[in-house]
């Protein structure tokens, strides 16, 4: 482990878990280590330091004892932790203004794929939920076979996202509200096991945290903030998907959900989202792989094996010239953030993206972002 990521695990504790606090803190020093050797002058580094949060950064003693505690379990149990400044942390959470500090990871699955996506919804699915997930997953597999599946652990919609997924051959990732050293639902510590060999178990909460009510609501933004998309399976008016589907509105992140009976209480939650502009339609994995642009694929898969010669001087449309001048400005951006920048809806800058890249003027880049070539 490195220095930076030993201080960063160490600067969540000093902050009492306030991990928005901790996020400005070595967003502003610029670093944890930097804000350790200068942690006798945090007022003159960081404006707006209360006389509290000064005094409780001059003392790192126990928050590094807890990180060193930390770092022997991690090393034991072969779990890794990810910094802002780390390659392997999720890059889409970069986007994101409360993205986590430090993250603690195990598993094999690449946490940056091209395509990500959270499935989400009620812990008391219903037979009618429960299909919808299987044939979902299913038909999403044999059209979109490289796709990082990412939800909670959590009863319902979530064990059953994540037991479909590993049944078609997805990875899968859970978002934990609790440290590593336990899984909960307790029930869940079988298919958790699977998931470490095929995907993975991800929490920003260090060892010996339990798994509180608020932790879960905090954990909603990772799951929201790591994906390309996030799908409600089944809903009540209210509820934890809700939030994480708000969550990813906020982000520019898709949202969609599955329509379900008017009389049903757990569809009522989706049906209001799709009535308020909250979430698209979709009834089948085809619908959302048409308005993600991820229908492309084959075609591209194809090409590519036909060996198709790409323009030297491509001829571009007005839209792909608007996204050719961002990347020239700013290159190596996200999907999402080509979208916000340039206003044009993120499931025509999928379809816009392929063609660039079928034109020799992108290539696609881990975490869903892309390169300028010209």
């Amino acid at each position: 482990m490195n220095q930076e990521t030993f201080y960063a695990m160490a600067l969540t504790r000093l902050t009492n878990f306030n991990f928005q606090q901790a996020l400005e803190l070595y967003k502003a020093a610029g670093s944890a280590q930097n804000l350790y050797q200068h942690r006798n002058e945090v007022g003159d580094l960081i404006e707006g330091c209360t006389p509290r949060l000064i005094d409780a950064l001059k003392d790192w003693g126990d928050a590094m004892k807890r990180a060193e505690a930390e770092a022997k379990y991690m090393e034991e149990h072969k779990i890794r932790a990810y910094t802002l400044l780390d390659d392997d942390y999720p890059q889409r959470l970069l986007e994101c203004a409360d993205a986590p500090l430090v993250l603690y990871y195990i598993g094999n699955a690449d946490l940056n794929q091209q395509k990500i996506i959270s499935i989400v919804g009620t812990r008391q699915i219903t037979n009618y939920g429960r299909d919808l997930c299987r044939k979902f997953i299913r038909e999403l597999h044999e059209m979109c076979p490289q796709v990082l599946i990412v939800s909670g652990l959590a009863y319902g919609v979530d064990i059953c996202a994540h037991r479909e997924s590993l049944a078609n051959g997805y990875d899968t990732t859970a978002v934990l509200a609790h440290g590593l050293d336990q899984i909960y639902p307790y029930h869940h510590r079988e298919t958790a096991a699977k998931m470490v060999e095929h995907g993975g178990l991800l929490t920003e909460f260090m060892t010996q945290t339990n798994a509180d009510k608020v932790n879960f609501v905090r954990r909603n933004r990772i799951v929201a903030g790591m994906a390309d998309a996030t799908i409600v399976i089944e809903s009540a008016a209210k509820g934890g998907s809700l939030i994480t589907a708000e969550i990813a509105q906020s982000y520019d992140r898709a949202v969609f959900a599955f329509p379900g009976n008017v009389n049903q209480p757990f569809s009522e939650g989706c049906n209001n989202l799709i009535r308020d502009n909250g979430a698209g339609l979709i009834s089948n994995a085809e619908d959302f792989v048409k308005a993600m642009g991820w229908q492309n694929d084959a075609v591209r898969r194809q090409a590519l094996a036909e060996g198709i010669e790409r323009q030297l001087f491509p001829e571009l449309s007005p839209e792909e010239q608007k996204i050719v001048s961002l990347l020239q400005q700013t290159n190596d951006l996200q999907l999402n953030i080509i979208s916000v920048k340039t206003g044009i809806a993120i499931n025509q800058i999928t379809a816009l993206m392929f063609q660039l890249e079928m034109k020799g003027v992108v290539k696609p880049l881990a975490g869903g972002m892309y390169h300028l070539l010209m």
